[in-house]
């Protein structure tokens, strides 16, 4: 059974909001993803935990090996490190030190060899460069970005912990100056991916705009006859191609069973991209 991860808003989201780094003692528990081919140490409590939807950030976009990615708000670093996993050379972002030193602490894990930088995205692009990012610098950029504006969604239940609470809240404008610097990373023609709430999704293509095109939109549904709970983007920077929406990714039937292609995407068997004989390792 592969069921989705319904409290994903409050546990899985790994962006960074704006505002003063937060501290916090991370304690890290063995877990993995994709039927065990990506180990990982996720925070035992009090902090986001990948789960759904990183797994389907993980399988939005097949880079070919050695395409220069970036995660940005990486958290514990299981997006970067599974498209790693398949050959690319990963870059993951993530502005807490604790969330920074655990997906430092996965790539030795999975033998990935990613630089991880610590720095907050909503910065200016001088901190950027001095924290080690360059315009211009990736082929492709994939993001979980903090799922709420302050003050927009009065009817979630407030994240009462402070490492929460950063992943999962924005101030006004940020989404838009977070995909402003995806686009300040990616190299013309290079191919954003990112996850979002559904409901977000006038926000997101507000937020992309001129900078992109070829966008092409998946609504994601937990069951057939729900309304959607999530958005998986694709879009390339400076394309003027049309846009698209694509058929609905199902995860479960009405019975509650997870469809065929939900397991297929939490499982092994498939993964587009998984080249272990392409991917950098480190050295033991």
């Amino acid at each position: 059974m592969v069921p989705y991860m319904r409290d994903a808003p409050a546990t899985d989201a790994p962006g960074r909001a704006g505002g003063p780094p937060v501290s916090a003692e991370v304690s890290a528990e063995p877990d993995s993803l994709f039927g065990g081919r990506l180990r990982l140490f996720q925070p035992a409590r009090g902090a986001h935990r990948a789960g759904t939807d990183a797994v389907l950030l993980a399988r939005l976009l097949e880079p070919p090996p050695g395409a220069r990615i970036c995660d940005l708000g990486a958290g514990s670093g299981a997006v970067g490190l599974a498209y790693g996993l398949g050959g690319a050379r990963a870059t993951l972002v993530e502005r807490e030190p604790e969330m920074a030193a655990l997906a430092r602490r996965n790539a030795a894990l999975n033998g990935v060899e990613a630089a991880v930088i610590e720095t907050d995205l909503l910065a200016s692009a001088a901190a950027r460069r001095a924290a080690g990012l360059e315009p211009e610098s990736q082929d492709v950029v994939v993001t979980n970005p903090p799922f709420f504006e302050g003050g927009s969604q009065p009817s979630r239940r407030l994240t009462p912990n402070a490492l929460r609470g950063a992943a999962h809240d924005f101030g006004p404008g940020d989404l838009d100056t977070w995909i402003r610097t995806a686009a300040w990373l990616l190299r013309p023609g290079g191919q954003l991916g990112l996850i979002h709430r559904a409901d977000a999704l006038p926000s997101c293509l507000a937020a992309l705009g001129r900078r992109f095109g070829g966008i092409s939109v998946r609504p994601v549904h937990a069951r057939p006859a729900r309304p959607a709970i999530r958005i998986l983007v694709r879009a390339l920077k400076g394309s003027r191609a049309p846009f698209g929406l694509l058929p609905p990714l199902v995860l479960q039937g009405a019975d509650g069973v997870p469809t065929p292609e939900s397991v297929a995407l939490h499982g092994v068997g498939s993964w587009p991209h998984d080249d272990p004989g392409a991917r950098p390792t480190r050295e033991r």
